[in-house]
């Protein structure tokens, strides 16, 4: 590879980052809400002296 073929790829690379940050969100994960919070999860273990 010569240098303007590296230079190429790597531009071609970049390119590819820089578009898949800036494209639309592609997630597809149910929207569940917010998770309640019962409790400390360390409450047990904090009054333990």
């Amino acid at each position: 590879m010569n240098i303007f073929e590296k230079l190429q790829h790597f531009f071609q690379k970049f390119s590819n980052g820089v578009a898949r940050v800036f494209s639309p969100n592609d997630d597809d994960y149910p929207e569940i809400g917010v998770e309640p919070f019962e409790e400390d999860p360390n409450a047990d273990n904090f009054n333990q002296s």
